[in-house]
């Protein structure tokens, strides 16, 4: 990259309530901590899978520059997500001041060749590791480069919390796969490790708190109760909420000193 990207300037691309501009500008700055360590050059194509409401869009096409360009994916419907929905999100993108062009799909382009394909945070919703696989397989018929970022399942900071799964569930979190696992998997897809950091986030960053909080909400019973119909499992996931709530006797802020864990962030060529 040439000119530091401003993470102020590109937050405020995305559709975002100002009142939480703060958590815009957390996440937006958390994407391009990751994005510079994976070296995309000014002019790059780029496919972005499971781009959701785009926070990471944004800074992709801001990185690529005009001369560059950006297909984003997501299956999701696009009346899915809260405040805004995906149809709602990626219209407020494509209509904003972004030179990089982006083309938003629901499926994998076929015949297309990219530069590099990015995943960032989007692996554990995949449904199966069987998946994760294909679809590294895919990307590979197409792509010069793979690149990763997700919870490395780690944390360097005390005040970190891994983040409790839903089991068998339709949430946003379905397979929790760690690092090796996800290394494995790209490696059986013929990939090869180039390089591989854990990166400590920065304060800012509130995925850890919404986690926590995720678990202890009524909701979060119910539906342990309503997917988890072994005896033993649902023993296993309620214990390890309760592992959660006694682990936060010890942070300064209880729930609201919680930070999120490190991000493994990953190159396969």
């Amino acid at each position: 990259m040439s000119d530091p990207l401003n993470a102020e300037a590109i937050a405020r691309l995305s559709l975002h309530e100002s009142r939480h501009f703060n958590v815009q500008h957390s996440q937006t700055a958390h994407w391009i901590v990751l994005l510079s360590h994976w070296n995309i050059s000014p002019g790059s194509k780029v496919l972005e899978l499971g781009c959701g409401q785009g926070d990471t869009t944004t800074v992709l096409a801001s990185a690529v520059g005009e001369q560059g360009s950006v297909v984003a994916v997501d299956p999701a419907d696009l009346d899915y997500g809260a405040p805004y929905t995906l149809s709602q999100a990626q219209r407020h993108i494509s209509e904003g001041p972004l030179e990089s062009p982006i083309d938003h799909l629901s499926s994998l382009p076929s015949g297309t060749p990219f530069e590099a394909t990015v995943l960032a945070h989007s692996l554990w919703y995949f449904s199966s590791p069987a998946l994760v696989l294909e679809t590294f397989r895919a990307i590979k018929q197409h792509s010069k480069k793979l690149l990763l970022a997700e919870w490395s399942l780690s944390s360097t900071h005390p005040s970190s919390q891994p983040h409790c799964r839903k089991t068998d569930s339709k949430s946003n979190v379905r397979t929790v796969l760690s690092p090796k696992r996800l290394t494995e998997l790209a490696v059986e897809a013929g990939w090869t490790l180039e390089s591989e950091k854990r990166v400590q986030p920065e304060k800012g960053l509130r995925d850890g708190q919404w986690e926590v909080a995720a678990v202890f909400s009524e909701e979060f019973e119910e539906e342990v109760k309503e997917n988890v119909k072994d005896e033993r499992e649902r023993g296993v996931v309620l214990a390890l909420r309760d592992a959660v709530e006694v682990s936060l006797e010890v942070i300064q802020g209880g729930a609201k000193g919680v930070r999120s864990m490190d991000v493994w962030v990953a190159v396969f060529v």
